[in-house]
């Protein structure tokens, strides 16, 4: 496993970390086990891996309460990244609040459940279209003077949002969607984030599955699966997507790689990232993620895969 420091948060982590939406995130996937969820954190221990990525709505905090339990006694020996601003209502259903109140509470629910007196980073999940940034910002900048955060995260933003929310230059880490089938973020937000050396995390870097490459055209998902709101499984443009994972899967056997270790290491070549987040439901896929932290793809290899992804 190769490790690197996030820019200017200046925090050491793997290469290859773990997205833990499917570690206790029952409300976003049917037919979780909770048990092989703790395998998947175990076995990304096990190879090296140090960045952890979770969320207050991944299962209702269920998410935050399993990485907490498995890192209470080693708490310094990873990075924890978390998210808030979404506020539980009582029918169950969430909505975005970035008052600077709301963000302080998720925070120390957030510490609770994590049973830490701090995060590495603390991402405002999605801005709530009210609250200007800047205040949301604010609140989490004092929160950082007090020790509870030691970065300060911003994801699904615009690239004038991002700007609004980084008006201070407090913004150390920004999330977003960025994968081989989904690379707007090219035009404007990796090159300012470059530019103002906060670091570029992309979140769904395997597609949300579809560059796992097991998917055929029947494929459906189960009508309670997050991923339906994901523009990715929208039937033309799966359909379209399958044929450039047929090639780009044919691109991997040919150099004795799977498609996924290909996707994250295609990922990590790419200006302005150090590090990808891939989520995963067992832990062989962890094994086999962590793969990727090493390969080097040639520019020619490269290339290759730019004609793929712009047919």
């Amino acid at each position: 496993m190769r490790y690197t420091n996030l820019k200017k948060a200046n925090i050491r982590i793997s290469n290859i970390g773990l997205g833990t939406n499917a570690v206790g995130g029952h409300n976003l996937y049917s037919n979780l086990e909770e048990e092989e969820g703790k395998l998947v954190v175990r076995e990304a221990l096990h190879q090296g891996i140090t960045f952890f990525d979770t969320a207050d709505s991944y299962g209702f905090g269920r998410s935050e309460q399993l990485l907490g339990e498995a890192f209470k006694k080693d708490r310094t020996q990873v990075i924890l990244a978390t998210k808030g601003a979404n506020e539980r209502l009582e029918d169950g259903s969430i909505q975005k609040n970035n008052t600077p109140a709301y963000l302080r509470k998720a925070l120390e629910a957030s510490l609770r459940r994590l049973q830490t007196d701090y995060v590495d980073i603390y991402y405002i999940h999605y801005p709530d279209g009210k609250t200007p940034l800047g205040e949301a910002v604010a609140e989490l900048v004092r929160m950082k003077e007090e020790g509870k955060i030691r970065a300060i995260g911003i994801s699904n933003l615009t690239l004038d949002q991002l700007k609004e929310a980084n008006v201070h230059n407090d913004i150390d880490v920004f999330q977003s969607r960025y994968n081989m089938l989904e690379r707007s973020a090219d035009i404007e937000l990796l090159p300012y984030c470059i530019k103002n050396e906060i670091s570029f995390i992309p979140y769904g870097p395997l597609a949300f599955g579809i560059l796992g490459g097991k998917y055929g055209k029947y494929f459906r998902l189960d009508k309670k699966d997050w991923r339906n709101k994901v523009r990715l499984f929208e039937e033309d443009i799966f359909q379209d997507n399958l044929q450039k994972v047929y090639q780009l899967k044919n691109l991997a056997s040919r150099m004795e790689l799977t498609l996924p270790d290909l996707a994250l290491a295609w990922l990590l070549h790419q200006d302005g990232i150090d590090t990808v987040i891939p989520g995963a439901k067992r832990a062989d896929q962890v094994t086999e993620n962590a793969k990727a932290s090493d390969m080097t793809l040639t520019r020619s290899e490269l290339l290759i895969i730019d004609d793929i992804l712009n047919a």
